[in-house]
């Protein structure tokens, strides 16, 4: 394997948290790995909602990480919700002067909206729902104004090299138009923050690319993994046939829209108190159970907003338009899908890793914030507070930079086959048959057997692994918790073991010990 020396911090990934460390680092040098072009295929561009934090006077930090702790299902660490909300505001006023159009009145304050679980109107939003599109314009054009900040456009991280204990480099390969092999680009340190595992299920509303690896790698290197089997499923992703599929952002019912079901019954209402403000795993359940019964459940927004959708909320409605809907005319059909995973690379308050040299951020790491149910827009907040901190744990990691570095040229490299997307495709469908929004022993262990006979039949491919190794710990995590809790639910065992618990720590080695035994 080829072999690439660097001065600079390599930071894998090129959403929000990415982007805000690689600023949070400057001068110091690093190297911004990114699949695609900026802007495209990070989950960042596409969050609606916005960034949760208390900015209104009559609002508190306080007020925030209680209802960070209730809808967490008891296992938020209380300590780290403390901390992250005291320095939303802060973030929140760094995104402005970085230049983030966030939505503001005449007289200069915040527009904010309320979703699921808030207790208040909190999330800081940009024109309605495009939130993550405005955030990651303002930071790509910052980046692109600092010297100090390389980025490799085109490039993938397909694995970590550990030696003596330690993070010493990162495996990286060219995939534009193509695949070729890996050569090892060896750095100080390495920050991972390449996002989540939603595209390891078939129904998704995250981008093509989101399928777990960053994870995946993490644990082949033997990282510990946090929380693994919490994953959330958004309620109302439009179920139009799209993959991945369009998003009715939460904001909407924050903003009176309702849910109903083929015959027009509003069925949140007997379901909890809050009906479609109820918290995300609560609401994502109903509307699977209408559809499972065969109810079609839709999103109405038609007595709320009417037109005001059009102006207020783009982006559903040119998702409803190029899926040849009408929310002015009729509901808007809904379904569960993957959307956002609590767990993680397990991080400390300084986002590093169990392994020394790497750091992750992001939807990619596990902090303790979410617990077992993430508060609608505490995703983007943990992002921007994250990598503010690892970005400072590197720097006094490090020490003083001891000035430029030279740019990183990939050199060419022979091509390598692509993923096999048939595997790829039994990957996602094992996922959502027995690792979905409902959960028990038999469909679990079953899609344990699946991950394995894919990954036997991956012929060593390292995006396919990755991805398997990350579906391998979602799926033990899920099968060892004999319990109902936040978004994991059992339908065998459908009742919580108390008010609170235990966050789940697992390694890839114990993930594939029970497998092993089975096998011999």
């Amino acid at each position: 394997m080829q072999r690439i020396d660097t001065s600079r911090v390599v930071i894998v990934g090129a959403g929000l948290g990415a982007l805000y460390a690689a600023l949070k680092l400057a001068p110091r040098p690093v190297l911004v790995i990114s699949p695609e072009r900026l802007g495209q295929g990070a989950s960042s561009g596409w969050a609606q909602g916005g960034v949760a934090a208390a900015m209104d006077p009559a609002d508190s930090a306080a007020a925030h990480a209680r209802d960070t702790l209730l809808a967490g299902a008891g296992i938020v660490d209380a300590e780290v919700a403390r901390r992250v909300t005291e320095e939303a505001r802060a973030h929140i006023l760094d995104l402005t002067v970085l230049g983030t159009p966030f939505d503001r009145s005449d007289t200069g304050s915040y527009v904010m909206s309320r979703e699921a679980a808030h207790s208040c109107a909190r999330v800081v939003r940009i024109r309605g729902d495009q939130a993550g599109a405005g955030i990651m314009r303002a930071l790509i054009a910052q980046l692109r104004e600092t010297p100090s900040i390389q980025v490799l456009e085109g490039v993938m991280a397909t694995g970590l090299r550990v030696e003596a204990g330690q993070v010493c480099g990162v495996e990286i390969a060219r995939c534009d138009g193509g695949l070729t092999a890996s050569c090892l680009l060896r750095a100080p340190a390495v920050l991972l923050a390449g996002g989540g595992s939603g595209g390891l299920y078939a129904m998704t509303t995250n981008p093509p690319r989101i399928r777990g690896e960053v994870i995946g790698m993490a644990a082949r290197a033997g990282a510990v993994i946090a929380d693994a089997e919490f994953v959330q499923f958004h309620p109302t992703a439009i179920a139009c046939g799209r993959d991945p599929a369009p998003l009715a952002t939460e904001a909407l019912r924050g903003e009176g829209a309702i849910l109903v079901n083929r015959h027009g019954e509003r069925f949140l209402s007997a379901v909890h108190p809050d009906a479609e403000l109820a918290p995300r795993d609560i609401v994502a359940r109903a509307i699977y159970a209408q559809s499972q019964a065969g109810n079609a459940p839709a999103l109405d927004t038609r007595a709320a907003l009417g037109p005001r959708l059009l102006a207020d909320f783009p982006t559903v409605a040119a998702a409803c338009r190029t899926a040849g809907l009408d929310p002015l005319r009729d509901p808007i059909p809904v379904a569960a899908a993957a959307h956002y995973h609590m767990g993680g690379i397990a991080t400390d308050a300084d986002g590093a890793t169990s392994l020394p040299g790497l750091w992750a951020c992001g939807e990619a790491a596990s902090s303790g914030l979410h617990g077992a149910n993430r508060l609608a827009s505490n995703g983007l907040l943990e992002a921007l507070v994250y990598a503010s901190r690892a970005a400072r744990h590197i720097g006094a990691a490090l020490g003083s930079p001891s000035g430029a570095a030279p740019q990183v040229t990939v050199p060419d490299l022979p091509p390598a086959p692509l993923p096999n997307p048939a595997l790829v495709t039994r990957l996602r469908h094992a996922m959502t048959d027995g690792v979905g929004v409902v959960r028990d022993a038999a469909g679990l262990t079953t899609a344990l057997a699946e991950i394995a006979a894919i990954e036997a039949a991956a012929q060593g491919s390292a995006p396919i692994l990755n991805m398997t190794a990350t579906a391998m710990l979602i799926a033990t995590a899920a099968l060892r918790r004999e319990e109902s809790r936040g978004a994991h639910f059992r339908a065998d065992f459908p009742a919580s073991s108390g008010p609170t618990g235990d966050r789940s720590f697992l390694t890839l080695a114990e993930a594939l010990r029970p497998i092993a035994l089975e096998t011999t």
